[in-house]
């Protein structure tokens, strides 16, 4: 009877247990959909930034900014795996994570919380990263050093960056208080944007009158981000689903009345409407509908893509001669990001065409958490800019020769013997 007993047992705990244990599986179309949507961010950050770079450049200087965004997108990708990863999102403080995924150590089956592996999603936040980088060259296109540049961007990536997605998506103290940013408004284009501006403050402006040798150029590299920008919004909902296409919707919708609004008020300020403009409304609507691309109505993403490009062209034609911004990094990503923030608070209510706010969030409580996290943010981003630039700029100046800008980048730092780092 033991003897039988026994062997019930055995079997109850071998057959039984066996068919309960199962293992984590991804979804292969929801995989598949984030991995596009890296390589769709990586299509913006790479030839979309580097053609939109180059065309808003003199003539003398254009192979120069590409090569610097290709050089600073390899160190920052290379340096997200060793490092800026397990920054952001392995477990940390409320402040910055830890080190428990360097080298991409003990990556899990799955991303919490999602049908993707984890891997995946390192993918996509690798491609958010490299743009965010990326987009700092432009500011200061045409006066600062290669490899000075280089090494400001793999710094800022670690001290800035990082630290500020930690908070926001990565379960810090932002997202504790309740900050809300969907796509990226606040962590990458608000976060680059304030950057920017600090290094053209410092860096000062270029001797030359700025001009823009080839239009065609800028507008293919903004169309490539035009396009981008669907895998940029479409990947936070880690999957091919309702939320992504509605996300992607929402984005175009912002991008078109962005154009309209920023070519009105150019009409407006300066009597005509150049090439360009249809473009830059359509990013700063793009950067702004980021925030609440899967919360708001269509009219509501409409409508923020709308205010979005006509602030940021006032901002333009106020700004404009103060700074020296060359790619409009601050104007557009900086401008373009708070007021997307802001502008997610009224237009996720239902009133609206919203779907409204998480339980037990106010509207007050909601407004205040974005100023807080747009402040936070913005000072985070300058303080932190300025003093890696001040403390490299000390090793390594970061301004070219006065003669060396006159004959152009092009010229100046490249030769027989290939680019001049120096």
């Amino acid at each position: 009877m033991r003897a039988l007993l026994a062997l019930s047992f055995l079997s109850a705990l071998l057959s039984p247990q066996a068919a309960m244990a199962q293992v984590a599986v991804a979804d292969s179309g929801d995989t598949a959909w984030m991995i596009l949507c890296g390589v769709l961010v990586l299509l913006a950050a790479l030839p979309g930034l580097a053609l939109r770079h180059a065309g808003l450049v003199h003539a003398r200087s254009g192979l120069s900014v590409i090569v610097q965004g290709l050089v600073v997108a390899a160190g920052v990708s290379l340096l997200w795996g060793l490092i800026g990863y397990s920054l952001a999102y392995a477990p940390g403080s409320g402040w910055l994570g830890g080190g428990a995924n360097m080298l991409l150590a003990d990556l899990g089956a799955l991303r919490d919380g999602s049908t993707v592996p984890e891997s995946a999603f390192v993918l996509f936040q690798m491609a958010l990263a490299t743009f965010a980088a990326c987009l700092l060259p432009g500011a200061v296109a045409e006066r600062v050093r290669m490899g000075w540049m280089v090494a400001f961007a793999l710094l800022w990536l670690l001290l800035v960056y990082a630290p500020v997605v930690h908070w926001v998506w990565g379960g810090g103290w932002l997202a504790h208080l309740g900050v809300m940013d969907f796509a990226g408004a606040l962590v990458v284009h608000l976060c680059a944007g304030f950057s920017a501006l600090t290094l053209v403050l410092i860096v000062g402006k270029r001797q030359a009158v700025p001009t823009g040798h080839a239009p065609v150029l800028g507008l293919a590299g903004g169309v490539l981000l035009w396009i981008g920008w669907a895998g940029m919004v479409g990947g936070w909902a880690f999957g091919a689903s309702d939320e992504a296409a509605t996300a992607i919707l929402n984005g175009h919708f912002a991008a078109c009345a962005g154009a309209f609004g920023w070519m009105l008020v150019e009409r407006i300020d300066a009597g005509r409407v150049t090439a360009t403009s249809p473009v830059s409304g359509a990013l700063a609507g793009l950067v702004a509908i980021s925030a609440s691309a899967s919360v708001v109505g269509t009219g509501g993403a409409m409508a923020i893509g709308l205010i979005a490009a006509l602030l940021c062209r006032i901002g333009k034609g106020l700004l404009g001669a103060r700074i020296d911004d060359a790619a409009d990094i601050f104007l557009i990503h900086g401008i373009g990001g708070l007021t997307g923030m802001l502008l997610l608070v009224p237009f996720a209510l239902p009133a609206l065409g919203g779907v409204g706010f998480a339980a037990g969030i106010s509207l007050g409580g909601a407004l205040v958490a974005q100023i807080i996290g747009i402040a936070g943010v913005a000072i985070w981003a300058m303080i932190g800019s300025a003093i890696i630039a001040l403390i490299l700029s000390v090793v390594v100046p970061a301004r070219i020769g006065a003669r060396a800008e006159a004959e152009g980048l092009d010229l100046a730092q490249h030769g027989q013997q290939g680019w001049d780092f120096r």
